[in-house]
């Protein structure tokens, strides 16, 4: 019996091709934006990734295109408070989202900033999906569910991706993977497949290209 929300199968050898090509081109920080005026053009397709402080965001989006140091990584929790644009060759911008969950932020900060995050994802027609991190040893918490939410009602596509997964005994994975889907068939807006990555190991790491080149 097929699984709701299974895991994405890994590319045949030319898609992963395709979506190592994608990646193999520049990428370079465009801006981060505080403001809906300070985007930039839309001009080109746009996937974001969203996830809560800590999840391993910034070392996905370095492990994806290949460059050490692009997304800077942060030890301290909710310390991204901009909309970061990156270019990924000349058709595609990444999208880091602000960290979300115990944000070291005044309240006033932190409001100003779900604020934008509403506007930017219920405003930006290049934007073609939303990719959810989420910590595979934890699984799905309350500030996931809330972002979630804000997809569906943005309607807005998101895919689930578990990072760290290589931090996870493969006795526990699939009680995670139980969490995940039932949490995820809440949410109208969530794509039906689950990607499992280690940005460490490079596990994941082809599907996840192969999945954004398609979108192009």
């Amino acid at each position: 019996m097929q699984l709701p929300f299974p895991q994405a199968e890994e590319p045949d050898a030319q898609t992963a091709e395709n979506g190592r090509l994608l990646f193999a081109g520049p990428s370079e920080f465009v801006k981060g934006v505080v403001a809906m005026s300070g985007l930039p053009p839309a001009d080109r397709v746009e996937v974001c990734f969203a996830g809560r402080s800590n999840v391993g965001k910034s070392s996905l989006i370095n492990a994806l295109t290949g460059t050490k140091g692009l997304a800077r990584a942060s030890n301290t929790p909710g310390r991204t408070q901009e909309i970061n644009f990156f270019t990924q060759g000349p058709d595609l911008y990444l999208v880091d989202l602000p960290g979300y969950g115990y944000a070291n932020a005044p309240l006033k900060v932190v409001e100003k900033w779900q604020k934008l995050l509403k506007q930017y994802l219920s405003g930006r027609q290049t934007l073609r999906r939303a990719f959810v991190l989420i910590d595979a040893r934890h699984g799905v918490k309350s500030v996931d569910d809330e972002i979630m939410k804000l997809l569906d009602s943005s309607a807005v596509t998101f895919q689930c991706v578990l990072t760290k997964a290589d931090k996870v005994k493969a006795v526990d994975r699939d009680k995670v993977l139980a969490q995940v889907r039932g949490a995820l068939a809440k949410h109208p807006a969530a794509y039906p497949e689950i990607v499992l990555t280690s940005s460490e190991k490079g596990d994941g790491i082809a599907t996840l290209r192969a999945i954004i080149n398609s979108l192009l």
